[in-house]
């Protein structure tokens, strides 16, 4: 009898009406991540005027978003292993979008911080937008698909920037926030449309429902399924005792797999058994580099967010000898924050062109070291356009490289483990994201620009590292 996997009947459909619309479902989500880290860069400011803050205080505003995500990225992951994909985008968004417009009615600072803090758990679920949007994806053009994913970051970026620009200008922070939380709640009516990944399904042995899943893929696409029957795995006599490396327990699952996978669940329960899984001698080279890349990619990127907002007027203060001066509103903040946000553009088509050439690895480290280059003159204050430019590029290539690194990880896991293992390197990347306002924002108020770019520089230069280090290109490589 004739059999396919998951991996074999999408490929044999291709790419198609169904996956444009999960595309469009999963780049809403992506979008609502990126318009709240975008909001950082400007409620502080403005929090810090009205309330009359201290520059930590403004600090901690960003680091609670981040140390939300922290705990939201790692939680969503295991939800989305456990009870599926479906189940943790509508609870991860619905809190989400509730707990961002509530904090917009906040009376105090502290509620504020509590607020925010709980929008970062909230938030820190959009990881799975993306593993769930590429177990649609066949293989052959996974790369190019998930770079025009991005796209949708990209515009959340450029919309947050240009809301600010007018937002601010005419009404309050508050309107802000409450905008901001909007997309999120869009995405909940047509909750009852999305599809549950057959993949998952297929980890579950709900097979006749991921068969369900790729009929409809069928229809929508007009295509036809492969002949036979689907399965899992590729039936295969596997010795077991044979020692196996690193990447050979990357390549597609086997059903030597399968045993382990379900052995392990059924002894520490789902969420134990994937991140067992994750630590195992086979991955544990894979997860550590990994974390690593997340944690310095996010602190790169949301840094340059930061840093686009605070060296200007870090070199104001600096410049006149005054370190604790409250930032007022300002016209060509919100101006040089949407320009650095359009060099998300041709970070997205270098990275899409880098991708599926020259592989993800050599793509990754590539863009880290050129990150380096860029943000190696601000070491020394800049006139305010050199600035610009070199922020420009330095936001292009960090874009460009977590597109990848977004890309590369749950093409590493295998299914089982993906979700888990994707948000537990997504919340490592939230630590980061956590100590990144220490540096961009803490360090510039008391006229350290020197001391921390070179710490930008380093985090980026061993992240570069890294992901040289990396055991296995992925390129081309089933997800099954």
């Amino acid at each position: 009898m004739e059999t396919y996997t998951t991996d074999e009947a999408l490929e044999f459909m291709g790419f198609g009406k169904f996956q444009l619309l999960v595309l469009a479902y999963a780049g809403m989500g992506w979008v609502v991540e990126s318009m709240e880290i975008m909001l950082l860069s400007f409620v502080g400011p403005l929090v810090r005027e009205e309330w009359n803050i201290s520059a930590e205080n403004e600090s901690l505003l960003s680091s609670v978003v981040f140390a939300g995500m922290l705990i939201g990225a790692s939680g969503w992951g295991f939800v989305s292993d456990k009870y599926g994909r479906r189940i943790c985008l509508l609870f991860s968004t619905l809190f989400a979008s509730g707990m961002g417009f509530l904090s917009a009615f906040s009376p105090n600072y502290s509620c504020l911080l509590a607020l925010r803090f709980l929008v970062g758990i909230g938030v820190g679920g959009a990881h799975v937008f993306t593993s769930w949007f590429l177990e649609f994806v066949p293989a052959q053009n996974r790369g190019t698909w998930m770079v025009i994913f991005s796209c949708f970051w990209t515009i959340g970026t450029i919309l947050e920037a240009s809301l600010a620009w007018v937002v601010i200008s005419v009404l309050s922070w508050r309107w802000l926030l409450a905008l901001t939380a909007l997309p999120c709640s869009l995405l909940i009516p047509f909750f009852g449309t999305t599809p549950e990944s057959p993949r998952y399904l297929c980890v579950q042995n709900r097979t006749s429902d991921a068969m369900l899943v790729l009929e409809r893929i069928a229809i929508t696409n007009q295509a036809a399924l492969p002949p036979g029957v689907l399965i899992y795995h590729q039936e295969a006599k596997v010795d077991h005792s044979d020692l196996t490396s690193e990447k050979e327990d990357l390549l597609p699952v086997s059903e030597k797999e399968c045993t382990f996978d379900n052995a392990m669940s059924f002894k520490y329960g789902g969420g134990i058994a994937a991140l067992l899984r994750l630590l195992s001698r086979k991955l544990l080279r894979s997860t550590l580099l990994l974390w690593f890349a997340f944690f310095a990619n996010s602190f790169a990127y949301y840094g340059l967010v930061l840093l686009t907002a605070q060296l200007s007027n870090a070199n104001r203060s600096c410049t006149s000898g005054q370190t604790n001066v409250v930032p007022q509103k300002d016209v060509n903040l919100y101006k040089d924050t949407f320009i650095t946000s359009l060099a998300e553009v041709p970070g997205l088509i270098l990275s899409a062109v880098l991708v599926d050439w020259f592989g993800r690895k050599a793509s990754m480290w590539f863009m880290l070291f050129t990150c380096c280059a860029f943000i190696g003159p601000l070491v020394l204050q800049q006139n305010e356009l050199l600035t610009t430019v070199l922020l420009f590029g330095a936001r292009a290539v960090a874009m460009g490289s977590f597109t990848v690194l977004c890309l590369y990880a749950p093409e590493v896991y295998p299914t089982s483990a993906r979700s888990t293992g994707v948000g537990i390197a997504t919340a490592i990347g939230r630590i980061g994201g956590v100590v990144c306002p220490l540096v961009a924002v803490g360090m510039l108020r008391s006229c350290h620009q020197m001391e921390a770019i070179l710490v930008f520089e380093l985090v980026l230069f061993l992240a570069g590292v890294a992901c040289f280090l990396f055991p296995i290109e992925t390129k081309g490589r089933g997800m099954d």
